[in-house]
């Protein structure tokens, strides 16, 4: 039940309960019960909704910094990433393979903010050996979900004699 009451939730966060149990034929009561325990349990960690800034009037820069650091004896990456996600700034901060160890997301107003968060806030963090910073230039697809769509979905090519 955990499974599909999570899925349905995280294509659409406005479902209500009755909603959820109607979809999945399951007992209200028991969704609105199973619902609150994940909630307790940080499963469910919040409900956010998905905007698509380029149609408002608001300036928003996305950046995604890839940050190296050197691991704490005993802490590992944890004690660093507390650290890095204590910024108000941060949107989301992920611990990563490869190359090199977190990347950290920012949505702010300018380029400039975005410099003055990496120069003055994130590279001065001890355990932080470099950063690269990369800058969303277009939005196509968020959370599974496409940022445009186009008018007609028809796209096989016209042909005419």
């Amino acid at each position: 039940m955990r499974d599909e009451i999570l899925k349905l939730i995280s294509k659409n966060s406005k479902l209500t309960s009755d909603e959820i149990a109607k979809e999945l034929n399951l007992d209200k009561d028991k969704v609105a019960e199973e619902i609150k325990q994940m909630e307790n349990e940080q499963i469910i960690c919040g409900y956010n909704t998905l905007i698509n800034w380029e149609k408002t009037d608001r300036e928003v820069v996305t950046a995604l910094i890839e940050v190296k650091v050197t691991p704490q004896r005993g802490n590992g990456f944890d004690k660093i990433a507390e650290r890095i996600c204590q910024f108000e700034e941060v949107k989301a901060c992920y611990l990563m393979s490869g190359g090199f160890d977190f990347t950290v997301i920012l949505e702010e107003k300018s380029l400039k903010e975005i410099a003055f968060f990496v120069s003055d806030k994130l590279s001065p963090i001890d355990a932080v050996i470099g950063t690269g910073t990369h800058f969303v230039l277009k939005n196509y697809k968020d959370h599974g979900i496409i940022m445009e769509k186009k008018g007609n979905s028809d796209r096989r090519m016209l042909i005419s004699p």
